[in-house]
C-alpha cells in the first residue's frame, strides 16, 4: 500500500473493503458485448445514505425515485442495484415500471423493504432495459454478493470507459481500522454539475444523516462538480454515499472528511482522464482568489473551454485561450495582477508576458501526452490571481479527433 497523507493509505485491489458491505457484479446479457452489466451493493443494517443527482431538467425515473426514497426513509437505504447498457431514460412508463419491478425483486431476494432499495442505470438514452433478462439474473447477482466482489461491481457499471475506476483507503483511529471505498463510471458527457457518471462510496463509520449530507456535499463540490470532458450533462448522473458501523467521536470527523475527499477526487480525476479519446489529464489550479468558490469557478471555466482543450491536444501553449476562458468564468479579477504557469514555465507575471521558450513548453506538454497513466500524463496549469488567500482545482482532458469518432458512432 502507498501513503496518501498522514492519515490515509491506499489499499491495492478490492479484497479489503469497508466492514459489513457486500458487492457483486455479473453479466446478465444486457449488453451485446456480454461484458458485466449488472451490479449490486448491500449495506449493513442501520446504514445511512446520501445522494446527489443530475441537475438536468430531463431526468431518468431511477433518479427521481431514488432521490424520493432517500428522502422518504431519512437515508436508511440497504441496497443499490446498478445496470449498464441502457439509461432507461425518456422511455415513458417503462422507466418507472422497470425500476419498480427490479427493486421489488431485489428486496424480496434480500429480505428487506422495497423502499430500502435504490436503482441506478447508465447507457443509451431512450432505450429501455431488457427487464426480463435483468430479473432472471437477479438470483445469481444476489448469490454472488461477497466482500471480495468489489472489482466485479466496479467493472459491471462501465459503458464507454476504457478502464474501471475504483479506490479503497484505510486509516487507524484509536486502534480501530476504518476503510472507505468507492467506484465510478464516466467517460463522455461530463460537465461540472454532475455528469454522465455514476459513483458510489461506502464507509464503515456510522455518521448521522445531517452531518453525512454535509460531508458528501463538501466532497462532491470539489471533485465530481469540478471536472469536465465535453460540457455535457446527462439524465442519470448520480453519486451515492453510504455509511454504516460504530460511530466515532466528533473530533475525528475531519479525518473521515479528508478520506471522503480523497476517494471522490481520485475517482473524479479518473473520470476526467478517461474522457473519450483523451490522451492526458488537465489539472487547473487557481490560487490567490478572494473565495474558494471563485477559484473553482475559474478553474472549471478553463477546463471546459473547447479552445483550451484542443490547444492542449495539439501541445500548443496558447496562453491567450487560457486567460480568455478565465475571463469568461463570470468571476471578476484584475488581469494586471495575474501570474500564469504551464507546468513549471511562467508565461505571465503580473499580467505581462514573460520571456519563455514556447518550444520547451510544447515539449513539456508532449511528454505528458505519452506519460504513465494518471502518474506522468498530467498537464498542470496554475493561475495566481494575487488578490486573496483562497484556492480551487478543477480537472479536464484534451479534446481529440477520437472523441468525435466515438460520439458520431455511439448508437450505431
Amino acid at each position: 500500500m502507498s501513503q496518501f497523507d498522514t492519515n490515509w493509505s491506499f489499499i491495492n485491489g478490492g479484497d479489503f473493503t469497508p466492514q459489513g458491505f457486500y458487492f457483486s457484479g455479473i453479466s446478465a446479457g444486457l449488453k451485446t458485448s456480454k461484458r458485466k452489466d449488472l451490479a449490486l451493493i448491500l449495506a449493513p443494517e442501520g446504514s445511512i445514505c446520501s445522494g446527489m443527482f443530475t441537475q438536468s431538467s430531463v431526468r431518468a425515473e431511477c433518479v427521481e425515485i431514488s432521490e424520493a426514497r432517500i428522502k422518504k426513509c431519512s437515508g436508511q437505504i440497504r441496497a443499490i442495484l446498478i445496470n449498464s447498457g441502457q439509461a432507461n431514460a425518456c422511455t415513458g412508463n417503462f422507466g418507472m415500471q422497470h425500476f419498480l419491478n427490479a427493486t421489488s425483486n431485489v428486496s424480496e431476494l434480500l429480505g428487506i423493504k422495497e423502499h430500502e432499495v435504490l436503482m441506478c442505470s447508465t447507457g443509451v438514452i431512450g432505450v429501455p432495459i431488457p427487464i426480463n433478462l435483468l430479473v432472471k439474473n437477479l438470483p445469481k447477482l444476489v448469490s454472488e454478493l461477497k466482500v471480495n466482489s468489489f472489482n466485479n461491481a466496479a467493472e459491471a457499471i462501465l459503458t464507454t470507459d476504457l478502464t474501471s475506476k475504483k479506490i479503497v483507503i484505510e486509516t487507524n483511529i484509536k486502534g480501530r481500522k476504518i476503510r472507505i471505498a468507492g467506484f465510478a463510471k464516466g467517460s463522455g458527457m461530463i460537465y461540472p454539475n454532475m455528469a454522465t457518471m455514476l459513483a458510489f462510496l461506502t464507509c464503515d463509520v456510522g455518521v448521522e444523516k445531517e452531518i453525512w449530507d454535509k460531508m458528501i456535499s463538501i466532497a462532491v463540490k470539489k471533485s465530481f462538480n469540478a471536472i469536465s470532458v465535453d460540457g455535457e450533462t446527462s439524465t442519470n448522473d448520480s453519486f451515492i454515499g453510504i455509511n454504516a458501523g460504530k460511530k466515532i467521536n466528533n473530533e475525528f470527523l475531519p479525518i473521515i472528511q479528508s478520506g471522503i475527499d480523497i476517494v471522490c477526487q481520485k475517482l473524479a480525476k479518473n473520470i476526467a482522464r478517461d474522457g473519450e479519446g483523451a490522451n492526458c489529464l488537465l489539472e487547473v489550479l487557481v490560487l490567490g482568489a478572494k473565495h474558494n468558490d471563485d477559484a473553482i469557478m475559474i478553474a472549471k471555466s478553463i477546463c471546459n473551454s473547447a479552445l483550451v482543450k484542443t490547444a492542449i491536444h495539439g501541445c500548443d501553449p496558447n496562453w491567450g485561450r487560457i486567460i480568455s476562458a478565465a475571463g469568461n468564468s463570470g468571476i471578476k479579477f484584475n488581469f494586471k495582477a495575474v501570474d500564469l504557469y504551464i507546468g513549471d514555465y511562467q508565461i505571465l507575471e503580473k499580467g505581462v508576458l514573460n520571456q519563455y521558450d514556447s518550444q520547451k513548453v510544447s515539449n513539456y506538454m508532449k511528454s505528458k501526452m505519452n506519460g504513465k497513466y494518471l502518474v506522468e500524463d498530467i498537464i498542470q496549469i496554475v493561475i495566481n490571481l494575487n488578490s486573496g488567500q483562497a484556492k480551487g482545482t478543477a480537472w479536464g482532458c484534451d479534446l481529440s479527433k477520437k472523441y468525435v469518432e466515438i460520439n458520431s458512432e455511439y448508437t450505431t
